[in-house]
């Protein structure tokens, strides 16, 4: 019933934003008398503001069509590497170069888009061949077509390892830092030839008892048989995956919205006000914002309860007890990659030392192949976006891949 709701609702704004849109644009034309009058202004940036929050958004593009390298600009493109039924691997070809370590960048899958590394992808370019998880939303996934779960989810880490080859290396940002560790800890015992030289985490829930946050308290305050009988969903008949359980996009992202709504209302009133006063282009940097954030997918049902279980209820990964194709994953496994944890001072989603915990089980490791960064005054978006992740966070994962490579 709550999937069919919100589609009511969608179709409902959808028209409402496309008339809101439409009143802007005669409010704002000049060849309109009305627009002279006082307050025009005001009213079409209110309904400008309307029509951008209520509008439907689908899949963002990525639309990196370029890089610069040595000061020179260099065309991308995008190449499907291997494409399978909830995600492809998905590689950004730099036209007439090939230089540069192979990195996977493992995007999360907790109800955004792989875009929403749009900027991490487009920081790595110059100096790396950049691979990246492309996952697909659960509601666009036919029922034929099987389950996705936690174990799926490794499973898919370490077949797009093979396909990338031997010696290259991986960067997990927030939710797939527990199964990309898992991927490497399994790879580690079966001495696997396609075994990545680094795995970077960074803002990943390692092991979310150190330093709680909302979301952790949320997933701990609650039993497992509430989130399977609360926000589990199924598909409705208007898309291919009809019939399909799975925990709502949009649930995901009301629950982030409401983390911080009053910073996301102020966000939309200075949006309004560089409107009225003509600032174009900082109400368009306030929009494609936006427009990312608020593009969400539908997550299966049985990952997102697996994850809810193993790593927010039961800390299977920190206590030994994290289990893939019924094998238990041995961290004491992995002694020859290289390990960064990356982790945000300000972040409110991955609390500091959930990331850094990845070190502390990591005991095959030799002191030289593991380190720390915690980036002073950064939240958790800015991690992996913004200008301390290109100028300040970026280096520091480029050294590390650098000087492992």
């Amino acid at each position: 019933m709550i999937y069919n709701a919100y589609e009511m609702q969608r179709s409902w704004l959808a028209g409402a934003s496309a008339v809101a849109h439409s009143s802007a644009e005669f409010l704002n034309n000049p060849a309109n008398p009305f627009a002279y009058f006082g307050g025009g202004d005001v009213l079409a940036s209110a309904l400008e503001v309307f029509a951008h929050a209520s509008a439907p958004r689908g899949k963002p593009a990525f639309g990196l069509d370029h890089t610069v390298i040595e000061g020179e600009t260099v065309p991308v493109r995008e190449e499907i590497v291997l494409q399978k039924p909830f995600g492809q691997l998905k590689r950004f070809v730099r036209e007439g170069v090939e230089a540069g370590p192979r990195l996977l960048i493992v995007a999360p899958m907790s109800g955004h888009y792989a875009t929403l590394l749009r900027g991490t992808v487009e920081r790595m370019l110059p100096k790396h061949d950049v691979y990246i998880t492309d996952w697909r939303d659960a509601r666009n996934v036919p029922l034929s077509e099987g389950h996705f779960d936690l174990d799926d989810y490794v499973d898919y880490l370490i077949e797009f390892l093979e396909i990338i080859g031997p010696g290259a290396h991986m960067l997990a940002v927030c939710q797939p830092s527990v199964p990309a560790y898992a991927a490497v800890a399994v790879m580690s015992a079966d001495k696997h030839k396609c075994l990545p030289k680094t795995l970077t985490l960074m803002g990943g829930p390692i092991d979310t008892r150190k330093a709680p946050t909302s979301v952790n308290t949320l997933a701990t305050q609650r039993p497992h048989s509430w989130f399977a009988n609360t926000v589990i969903a199924t598909v409705p008949f208007s898309y291919p995956g009809a019939g399909r359980k799975v925990y709502p996009g949009f649930l995901q992202l009301a629950g982030f919205m409401s983390m911080n709504l009053g910073n996301h209302m102020m966000s939309h009133w200075e949006m309004f006000k560089h409107l009225v006063v003509g600032d174009d282009d900082s109400a368009d940097a306030t929009k494609d914002f936006y427009d990312e954030y608020r593009s969400v997918c539908d997550m299966t049902a049985e990952f997102y309860l697996q994850t809810i279980d193993v790593v927010f209820q039961r800390h299977a990964l920190p206590d030994g007890e994290y289990m893939h194709r019924g094998e238990k994953v041995d961290p004491t496994a992995i002694t020859k990659v290289a390990l960064l944890a990356i982790e945000g001072e300000r972040d409110d989603i991955s609390g500091l030392g959930q990331t850094k915990a990845a070190l502390d089980i990591s005991t095959g490791l030799d002191a030289d192949m593991k380190r720390y960064y915690m980036a002073e005054g950064t939240g958790h978006y800015g991690i992996f976006n913004g200008s301390k992740w290109r100028e300040r966070i970026a280096p520091v994962v480029e050294d590390w891949i650098a000087s492992h490579d």
